[in-house]
């Protein structure tokens, strides 16, 4: 489904990724962690484009673009197989929630007004806000924008669904049913590969866990291995600290 090989990406003297190399399948939920800064962003957006790679190569659903000699129409042809989930929603504040879902549809897969109309209302209804159809994003709270974004993901039917942090700017309670869209979004096979500080998430959602670090792969695993027998030190010492953040040294 998603073939990941030897992305590199420099941003001037900081080389953040140092030859990534990752294999998801087909209904895959693969969960990114690791500490802040290591990467976990850059590699999502390499996947789709939005940061082009300096080397390296992309496989969706059978497409491989090579990121040192991809044309914008290989781009094109391999952002339309992923859809994006952001961390700041990314909504559109001039539109109403109906018209942000719709926006993808009408413009870039260049289906009818109608149809647009109708796949859109079912997917807002499937996030649980089929009552705010005709509001605008400022009239819903985070969370609930937040569950727009990832209806307007699920609209364009995409083969993999990246998302960033989705709930790294919600309070708990927020950050919680957004967390049981995904869990929904989950059972329906989605394909999804999710940067993610919520640990909660990465063990009992997601089936495929990596642990990043410093731009490489460290270690990858199922939720059970990684968070019940990890092999690596650092991923040790990295749920550890998670476990019991006020531990000192000395200790």
């Amino acid at each position: 489904m998603l073939v990941v090989e030897g992305i590199e990406k420099t941003f001037g003297d900081n080389k953040v990724l140092k030859g990534i190399d990752l294999t998801v399948n087909q209904g895959d939920v693969v969960a990114l962690i690791g500490p802040s800064g290591t990467g976990k962003t850059t590699l999502l957006r390499s996947i789709n484009f939005l940061e082009q790679a300096d080397q390296g190569k992309v496989t969706i659903d059978g497409l491989t673009v090579d990121c040192q000699t991809a044309s914008e129409k290989d781009i094109i042809q391999l952002r339309r197989k992923t859809a994006m989930v952001f961390q700041s929603y990314n909504l559109f504040r001039n539109k109403t929630i109906l018209e942000n879902v719709m926006e993808g549809l009408v413009t870039v897969q260049n289906k009818s007004k109608k149809e647009a109309e109708a796949i859109a209302k079912a997917q807002i209804e499937a996030v649980g806000l089929g009552d705010k159809f005709d509001n605008y994003p400022m009239q819903l709270s985070g969370g609930q924008q937040q569950r727009i974004g990832i209806a307007r993901a699920m609209a364009l039917e995409p083969q993999v669904m990246l998302l960033d942090e989705p709930t790294s700017s919600l309070d708990p309670e927020r950050s919680a049913e957004v967390l049981r869209v995904l869990q929904e979004v989950a059972k329906t096979g989605m394909t999804m590969v999710i940067a993610t500080h919520e640990m909660n998430f990465a063990k009992y959602v997601s089936n495929h866990v990596v642990f990043m670090e410093n731009g490489h792969i460290v270690e990858q695993g199922s939720p059970e291995q990684i968070f019940n027998h990890p092999k690596e030190e650092r991923t040790q010492r990295f749920l550890q600290d998670l476990e019991n953040p006020f531990k000192t040294e000395s200790e």
